[in-house]
């Protein structure tokens, strides 16, 4: 047997082993549709947008997780960052639309997150969040306006709508495509093997996404 002819039946035999893997992700068990399909920001690619709040141990334990998806995630898929909006958060979600709003994210995202888990600094107000963000070099002029604008309160009040549509109830939570939601929590295994779960019930919903927009009917 050639070797091209031998690699081809290895990579037939695998088949199968592809499909139970993609089939053992079920739903109602590790994922669920939302009750309201959304529409999403990011236009061909296949949304996948993350509820989070800096406050949630959660979220922290999640980020290393989430870092590097990003590094290898599918080409056809677009991350989207969404602060939770229960009340006693909203004071964070006002500091990353802010941040968001003078491309700063990058800067102070993961930082924030050890802040406030790994130092146990209390950021609770815009004044203690102003301070820590211009001492990571953010314009304190600049933030400050932009914590006050119009366009921030605009993605506050989207943000909340959301949760609202979608039924978001805690976080973390992934939503891919508007459609379907998936968490951590859904996974009861081990923390690590939860997150590490998640984000492969992530990517398998990318591509199920990606196979029924093409099916989908023309309208």
């Amino acid at each position: 047997m050639s070797r091209k002819r031998a690699m081809l039946l290895a990579a037939w035999l695998m088949l199968p082993a592809v499909a139970i893997a993609a089939d053992s992700f079920e739903s109602g068990k590790d994922y669920y549709e939302a009750a309201y399909t959304q529409g999403v920001e990011t236009g061909a690619k296949i949304e996948v947008r993350e509820f989070f709040w800096y406050g949630c141990p959660h979220c922290y334990d999640l980020e290393p997780y989430v870092e590097t998806w990003l590094k290898k995630k599918p080409a056809n898929a677009a991350f989207v960052r969404t602060p939770g909006m229960f009340d006693r958060w909203v004071v964070h979600a006002r500091a990353f639309y802010a941040l968001e709003s003078i491309n700063a994210v990058d800067k102070v995202h993961r930082a924030f997150f050890d802040a406030m888990h790994r130092d146990k600094r209390t950021l609770n107000d815009e004044t203690s969040i102003t301070n820590f963000v211009v001492g990571l070099g953010v314009n304190r002029e600049q933030f400050r306006a932009a914590w006050n604008s119009f366009g921030v309160r605009t993605k506050l009040e989207r943000a909340r709508q959301l949760m609202q549509d979608l039924g978001i109830q805690g976080v973390p939570t992934f939503v891919v495509d508007g459609r379907y939601i998936t968490s951590p929590s859904l996974m009861g295994i081990g923390a690590g093997d939860a997150q590490s779960r998640t984000l492969e019930v992530v990517d398998f919903l990318v591509a199920k996404s990606a196979k029924e927009r093409k099916v989908a009917p023309k309208r």
